[in-house]
């Protein structure tokens, strides 16, 4: 990324530093190409770092980053070091909010319904409640039934758990969820019904919401969970990279590293 850019204003870097010469479009690439700089690693640059992945003049950062400075997408540390601003964060929240969300989790939801022929729902959390924004029906005639904009208790099955466990509950068994990113529920909410939850991050690791395998106890015994666990973990991996997070700690913990 930052050969490329480089490359891209070397012919005309001699121009960018004499006073007055960046034209507007100029300064906006020249802009951008210094918020690409900072990679997910990097809590903050110095401006000599700055300047060796862009390529740039150190005046020329100076003066740009004046700008990202006044529009908070830039913020300069004591330190005299640079790192990614509030706005950035707020743009992401607006970006992270115009994803089509069933576009990526549907698609993800209706493959793990095709392997293991039973319900697949996702919740998100809503205060002490879960609601259950998408399902996916089971193949077989007797499923596990509950419908898209059902309110469900948090405390009671493994996708309230897993909802609990990563917005930061205390003590077990949530320790063990954040460790193994799964739960698994034995006849806890119904003594009918069980299933397994896993969750699905976001930017950031912003937690969005848990996804549940779920169906009549008579089927979904401790073979059908060893069986299916890792198709519902590498859904749920699938899903958090497609909204832009990086699931390696999820892939690590199930060992897929």
């Amino acid at each position: 990324m930052f050969q490329r850019w480089s490359e891209d204003v070397k012919e005309d870097q001699s121009k960018a530093e004499r006073p007055g010469s960046i034209d507007g479009v100029a300064a906006l690439d020249r802009a951008i190409a210094i918020m690409n700089a900072f990679t997910p690693s990097d809590r903050s640059l110095s401006l000599a770092e700055i300047a060796g992945r862009t390529g740039f003049y150190k005046s020329t950062i100076l003066r740009i980053a004046g700008s990202l400075l006044r529009g908070q997408l830039l913020e300069r540390l004591d330190d005299g070091r640079y790192r990614i601003g509030p706005a950035a964060f707020r743009l992401g929240s607006i970006y992270q909010r115009s994803l089509a969300t069933a576009e990526i989790l549907l698609p993800v939801m209706r493959d793990l319904s095709d392997k293991s022929w039973e319900s697949v729902a996702f919740y998100v959390r809503s205060g002490n409640v879960r609601t259950c924004l998408y399902r996916v029906e089971s193949k077989h005639p007797i499923r596990y039934t509950i419908r898209e904009g059902d309110v469900l208790p948090l405390s009671a099955g493994s996708g309230g758990r897993v909802l609990e466990a990563f917005s930061g509950a205390e003590g077990e068994p949530y320790d063990t969820i954040r460790e193994n990113f799964y739960h698994i529920s034995f006849g806890v909410r119904d003594p009918e019904t069980a299933g397994i939850s896993a969750p699905v991050f976001g930017p950031g690791r912003t937690l969005l919401g848990a996804l549940t395998l779920a169906g009549p106890r008579s089927r979904i015994d401790n073979d059908f969970i060893q069986k299916m666990k890792p198709e519902l973990l590498a859904a749920c991996i699938r899903a958090t990279r497609a909204f832009g997070e990086d699931a390696a700690a999820m892939e690590h913990a199930v060992g897929l590293l």
